[in-house]
């Protein structure tokens, strides 16, 4: 049965107000049009997870959209803090969890294993043990050092950004992997937004490339350069001056609210944001294609 939904219809479906949502991606393929479209739809109370909250989150909390967010590492990429995030957490008016990255990684395979927590070596940011009572200390049984232990984390919702998906939900990604594996199966809905939709049968044509399996799929949108300003290799680069602009933008509430009139409430979707930027060609990326795979036949 075909997946296939407007993002529109998907954020509309299966994100609520109050709901945990996991924005999966680290460095590119980072679901930038689903958070624009769930500021759109005025979702609010919602935790936002994520490993790296990047510009998604910063800009999300500008709109209003949460109440809580949990992280690890927490900044604008290669230029600064997360100025918004920042401010309402010193403002209090945000609520917070941080762990360190594999801490992140470690709640969600938990999670995507249906266990209610995992332990992992210690680290050595012992200053988060004192500030996130949700993680504890226990004794390894077989007699070694002390482990750290975390809780599973299991959104409502994950949303994974990807370059190829049939309508069936099943899906290809390439680049570099963060954590879409994880949260997708952690997670007790999954959002898929692709670049392309493709016949099933270029899917079963690479199954090795098959890191999201439809079975684990709620709804498959069709949403062509949805990652901006981050990119998604093979399609469109990264938008470096953006995350250089956005650090002068987040200085002023006054812009801030400019940008999001004009570039989230101001656009009804993600091919008119994408037209409006006019980014086409500095954007663009030269081919570099990977050797052929003999699968064989039998």
């Amino acid at each position: 049965m075909s997946k296939l939904l407007s993002l529109s219809e998907a954020i509309s479906q299966f994100v609520n107000d109050g709901d945990t949502v996991y924005a999966a991606g680290f460095t590119h393929l980072i679901p930038f049009a689903a958070g624009h479209e769930i500021i759109r739809q005025g979702k609010k109370n919602l935790t936002l997870a994520r490993a790296t909250p990047d510009l998604i989150y910063d800009q999300m909390v500008a709109a209003g959209c949460a109440k809580k967010v949990i992280f690890s590492y927490m900044g604008n990429p290669g230029v600064g803090s997360l100025r918004l995030v920042r401010a309402a957490l010193e403002k209090g008016q945000l609520e917070w969890e941080e762990y360190s990255h594999f801490g992140m990684i470690t709640r969600l395979q938990a999670g995507a294993s249906g266990l209610p927590f995992l332990p992992m070596k210690q680290t050595g940011a012992s200053d988060l043990e004192r500030a996130n009572p949700s993680i504890k200390r226990i004794a390894d049984p077989y007699g070694g050092p002390d482990l750290i232990a975390v809780p599973a984390l299991n959104p409502d919702v994950a949303i994974v950004h990807v370059q190829r998906a049939d309508a069936n939900g099943d899906a290809h990604l390439w680049g570099i992997i963060g954590e879409q594996k994880e949260a997708a199966f952690a997670a007790k809905k999954v959002i898929l937004t692709a670049e392309e939709i493709v016949d099933e049968s270029v899917i079963r044509s690479d199954p090795n490339r098959t890191m999201i399996p439809g079975i684990i799929v709620s709804a498959v949108c069709h949403v062509p350069f949805a990652c901006h300003p981050s990119y998604a290799q093979g399609y469109y680069d990264r938008d470096n001056e953006f995350y250089l602009a956005w650090d002068k933008v987040s200085e002023s509430p006054e812009e801030v609210k400019k940008y999001l009139d004009e570039w989230v409430y101001g656009v009804k979707d993600r091919n008119e944001y994408w037209q409006k930027l006019g980014a086409q060609e500095r954007l663009k990326v030269e081919p570099q294609m990977s050797e052929a795979i003999n699968y064989g036949r039998y």
